[in-house]
């Protein structure tokens, strides 16, 4: 039987921030948008040791669709793009500090 991901039915903000930044590589992707103004798909392959294409693709397509990232072409030929953090984005900035914060001083 297949389990149903519940927490996007949920009225609970918390749960659906969850379900959307709580994946795996989420929250360092978010981090390194934070720390860099613009990253490149490579830039992520780079830092994100152990990450597969699939997995950061599908990821990057996920921030973008829930607008907290945005993609931008530098290059037309071939088509290249770097990813910048929305303001919705940024509004993460003080929970990611938050968690890094809780990490550093519990883990």
């Amino acid at each position: 039987m297949k389990k149903s991901n519940k927490t996007e039915n949920f009225d609970c903000p918390l749960a659906r921030a969850a379900g959307l930044i709580g994946k795996r590589w989420t929250l360092e992707i978010l981090r390194d948008l934070s720390l860099h103004k613009a990253r490149r798909y490579q830039d992520f392959q780079n830092s994100l040791e152990g990450i597969s294409p699939n997995t950061l693709s599908e990821r990057l397509k996920s921030l973008e669709n829930a607008g907290i990232i945005s993609r931008q072409s530098y290059q037309d030929h071939p088509p290249r793009s770097e990813y910048i953090l929305t303001q919705k984005g940024q509004d993460l900035g003080p929970v990611l500090s938050a968690i890094h914060a809780w990490g550093k001083k519990y883990l």
